[in-house]
C-alpha cells in the first residue's frame, strides 16, 4: 500500500482562523496532515524570524486525523520548527493559508502567508500560498475549495521548479462563478501609505498605518487583472531577488574610482 504524502499546513492569521480549517480539511484528502501555525494573528510579518525571544510550541486539538501545534512565533518560525523539530525532515508539500485578504502584487513582500511558502521553497519543499480576497471572518470559502484541489493535485503530480513557490489569490465570493485559473506575473504596484495621528487616554501621540494600493500596471497578464476579471491568479514566486536584468548595466560602471 502506497504511503500517503506528508503535508505541512500553516498560515499567518492564526491557528483558529476559518481559512486554515478550510485548507486543512482539503489537505486530508491528499495525505497525512500536520498543522503548525501561529497562536495569534501574524499578518504582514513578512519573513520575520524570532531570534531575541523564546518560542513556545503546544499540541492542540484541531480536527480528527490531524496532528496540530500552535506556535508563539511568526509563520516562518512555524515552518522552521515543523521541519527541524517536529517532522525532522521535509514534507512532500507545504501549503499556507487560506489567508483572509489579498496577497496580489507587492503584497507578496509583506505577507506572512507567502513568507511561509517562500521559506518552504528555500527548504526545497514544493510550497503554495493561498489567499481569499475577503477579510470578513465569516467569508465564504466554498468557491476556493476547487481551486485548492486543482492546484495541489497538479503540484503533487508534477512538482515545482527549484527555488519557486506559488502565490494563489482568489476573488471574494459573488453571484458570478469564477471563470477559472490564470497563470500570471506579479503586477507592478505599491502602497501609498498614510499615518493617522491619534492620542491615547494619557494624551500621548500614537500613529495608525493606513494606505491605498496603487496599481501602475495595465497589462492583462497580471494577478491584479486576473482577480479583477473573475479569475483566480497563480503567480510563480522565487526567493532569488537578484535583478538579473541590471547586471549588464552595472558592469559598465567605472569600478576604478
Amino acid at each position: 500500500m502506497k504511503e500517503q504524502p506528508l503535508i505541512l499546513v500553516t498560515n499567518d492569521d492564526g491557528i483558529t482562523a476559518p481559512g486554515i480549517r478550510t485548507l486543512t480539511q482539503e489537505m486530508k484528502a491528499f495525505g497525512r496532515v500536520i498543522v503548525v501555525a501561529p497562536d495569534k494573528p501574524q499578518s504582514a510579518m513578512g519573513h520575520a524570524i524570532t531570534i531575541h525571544d523564546y518560542l513556545r510550541l503546544n499540541k492542540v486539538e484541531m480536527m480528527d486525523g490531524v496532528e496540530a501545534y500552535s506556535c508563539s512565533g511568526t509563520p516562518v518560525d512555524c515552518v522552521k520548527l515543523a521541519v527541524y523539530h517536529i517532522i525532522k525532515g521535509r514534507p512532500a508539500l507545504l501549503v499556507s493559508g487560506v489567508n483572509h485578504g489579498s496577497n496580489i502584487s507587492i503584497n507578496v513582500l509583506y505577507s506572512g502567508t507567502m513568507s511561509a511558502a517562500v521559506e518552504g521553497a528555500m527548504e526545497g519543499i514544493p510550497s503554495i500560498g493561498f489567499s481569499l480576497m475577503d477579510h470578513d471572518v465569516h467569508a465564504d470559502f466554498a468557491h476556493v475549495q476547487p481551486i485548492i484541489r486543482s492546484v495541489v493535485s497538479n503540484v503533487l503530480e508534477k512538482g515545482l521548479a527549484k527555488g519557486t513557490c506559488l502565490n494563489v489569490n482568489v476573488p471574494r465570493a459573488s453571484e458570478v462563478p469564477l471563470k477559472g485559473l490564470r497563470v500570471c506575473r506579479q503586477a507592478w504596484g505599491f502602497w501609498e501609505d498614510d499615518f493617522e495621528a491619534r492620542k491615547d487616554p494619557m494624551g500621548k501621540d500614537y500613529f495608525w498605518l493606513r494606505g491605498r494600493f496603487k496599481d501602475l500596471d495595465h497589462g492583462e497578464d497580471t494577478d491584479v487583472w486576473a482577480v479583477n476579471n473573475g479569475y483566480a491568479s497563480v503567480v510563480p514566486v522565487q526567493f532569488d531577488m537578484t535583478a538579473h536584468h541590471a547586471i549588464a548595466e552595472l558592469n559598465t560602471w567605472d569600478h576604478a574610482r
